[in-house]
């Protein structure tokens, strides 16, 4: 009987001293997850604060003919100029040109990003898979600048002799280009996202639908796609907010031409390919026309985050629980 009596307060002890390490352990590591994600936070509000100081020099720094840049001409200005005379720092061209590109961008995204997570999940067996998914990967892992001079070298010509046959002009540097491979590129994150959204779908609401004499490519697109409609919108949202980042495919494909304008065969400037050219050494530091990669930056975080705001809002809106 003692003997029985010792092997269990032995147990309960072991017992005891095993739930005390292991809420150690659990407690170190929702310390770390939280030092993280408080890391995260102020790196943010870090840059935030640094952009608007740096925004704040640009607007309060003389011209060369003595004023100061005014808020509201920077913002809807549709000339710009910094680095020449007279200057001019309306940014509504580098808005413009990168609209542009992103625009082009998406909707090839979406047309062949949605169209290859709808195959995947829903037509093709599991041996095309296996070879299809490494393809995706092996895309979203090119350097951004292959893709650059993929679209200088190859798709760019290939328009020119197509614009030729048609009878329309097209130069060199131009967003067609650069948002066509720019697509291309965002593909494989609209594709994996989107497929895993269309896969987390229920098969009982499939089922049913067959059950009504539904063809599967009617389920797909009326059932499925429904469905996974906050899966699909978040996807397209962080397609368009990398889009709006990128650097070097308009850096190198679509020019540097500050045009207000709304043609893809012209030559078009945006945000991320402006602040490039300035960092190269186009000005020097801490002049007027350096500082405004500071004000880009600045309208380009502001662009980001109410996109990812509005990512968030179309993810909440459109879930659905089953």
């Amino acid at each position: 009987m003692n003997i029985l009596i010792n092997i269990n307060i032995r147990v309960f002890l072991d017992y005891t001293e095993y739930t005390k390490s292991r809420r150690q352990r659990e407690k170190f590591a929702v310390l770390v997850l939280r030092s993280i994600s408080l890391i995260s936070v102020l790196t943010t509000i870090a840059i935030l604060f640094f952009l608007l100081f740096e925004t704040f020099n640009f607007f309060t720094t003389e011209m060369d003919d003595g004023g100061f840049v005014k808020p509201w001409d920077f913002l809807f200005g549709t000339k710009w100029t910094p680095l020449f005379k007279p200057q001019s720092f309306g940014i509504l061209p580098l808005v413009a040109g990168t609209l542009l590109v992103t625009i082009i961008a998406v909707t090839v995204a979406i047309i062949l990003g949605l169209s290859t997570a709808v195959f995947l999940s829903e037509y093709a067996p599991e041996n095309v898979r296996r070879v299809i998914k490494p393809i995706l990967e092996v895309l979203a892992g090119i350097p951004t600048v292959v893709y650059g001079y993929f679209a200088l070298t190859f798709v760019t010509p290939i328009l020119m002799d197509l614009s030729d046959v048609f009878g329309f002009s097209m130069i060199i540097f131009n967003a067609l280009s650069a948002g066509l491979v720019m697509g291309i590129m965002i593909t494989p994150m609209v594709s994996t996202i989107s497929e895993d959204a269309l896969i987390s779908v229920p098969q009982h609401l499939r089922d049913a639908s067959y059950s009504m004499g539904a063809k599967k490519f009617q389920t797909a697109f009326r059932v499925v796609i429904p469905a996974a409609l906050s899966g699909i919108a978040a996807s397209l949202v962080l397609g368009v907010s990398r889009a709006i980042g990128e650097t070097m495919i308009v850096t190198i494909a679509a020019g540097s031409t500050p045009n207000f304008t709304f043609n893809p065969l012209e030559s078009i400037q945006a945000m991320t390919a402006f602040i490039v050219q300035i960092s190269l050494g186009e000005a020097p530091h801490g002049s007027l026309e350096y500082s405004t990669i500071f004000a880009v930056g600045l309208v380009l975080f502001v662009m980001t985050l109410s996109l990812n705001i509005i990512g968030k809002w179309l993810v909440s809106k459109y879930s659905e629980n089953y």
